[in-house]
């Protein structure tokens, strides 16, 4: 499923990381605030569906201030490297600054790079994550298909990302807030009003559920299936590469 805007409406996702990087010294504060601190909850339970076995490899796309890859080092034991990449320099830093205070900047590691070009041989990684990032990507398919190539076999991808809550009333609510209160808190805050516009639109425009599930298998992912979290928000997509 997917809300459908009025044409013209949808931003563009052209250069967005230039966004992220005019906010990032206030995006961990804004994170915790506007979602209430369910992102920190969100983030962990994505360590739950990491695959088994031992001295995994695992890659973070859109990894911003690389919240979701200390999450998952924090939370799991059998990871034994993690690469981070994002666009955003200036968010990157930030994260550069997080691992080195958490004593983590030994096993992982942040550098440019764009979901659409990943900078890795095919067969690299055993597990792929991103989290509110795949919605920002230009082109959703090619993204997915550069996760495929880069995972090992038998490797998993794991999405995290904003969605819609089914229950009529949950989703008034909810998109009351994403439309009127969360713009100008985030504005207020960051200092850039344009940034929280755009994130409600881009909620609202971008395909979830089943839907989404539909451009993974298309991207050649199976057993692909989804988890929503907090009464359908934010939802958890996976899907293994055979």
């Amino acid at each position: 499923m997917a809300a459908k805007m009025e044409a013209g409406k949808e931003p563009s996702r052209k250069e967005v990381w230039t966004m992220f990087d005019r906010i990032a010294d206030r995006y961990d504060l804004l994170n915790r605030l506007l979602s209430f601190g369910q992102d920190v909850v969100w983030r962990k339970r994505v360590s739950r569906y990491l695959p088994g076995g031992n001295r995994l490899k695992v890659l973070d796309v859109a990894t911003g201030t690389a919240d979701l890859i200390i999450s998952m080092f924090q939370k799991r034991d059998n990871l034994e490297s993690g690469i981070g990449v994002d666009m955003a320099e200036k968010m990157l830093d930030v994260g550069r600054q997080k691992l080195t205070r958490l004593g983590l900047d030994q096993k992982i590691q942040l550098q440019t790079g764009n979901a659409v070009e990943l900078p890795f041989p095919p067969e690299s990684f055993h597990a792929l994550t991103i989290s509110f990032g795949i919605r920002n990507v230009t082109d959703v398919s090619r993204a997915l298909s550069e996760f495929h190539r880069v995972l090992k076999t038998n490797g998993r991808a794991l999405i995290l990302e904003f969605s819609l809550p089914d229950n009529r009333l949950m989703r008034w609510l909810y998109l009351f807030y994403f439309r009127h209160i969360l713009p100008r808190v985030g504005a207020l805050i960051s200092g850039d009003g344009y940034a929280y516009r755009y994130l409600n639109q881009t909620v609202e425009s971008f395909p979830y559920g089943r839907d989404f599930c539909e451009l993974m298998s298309e991207a050649g992912f199976v057993s692909v299936t989804y988890k929503p979290l907090t009464f359908g928000i934010a939802t958890i997509y996976m899907g293994d590469k055979r």
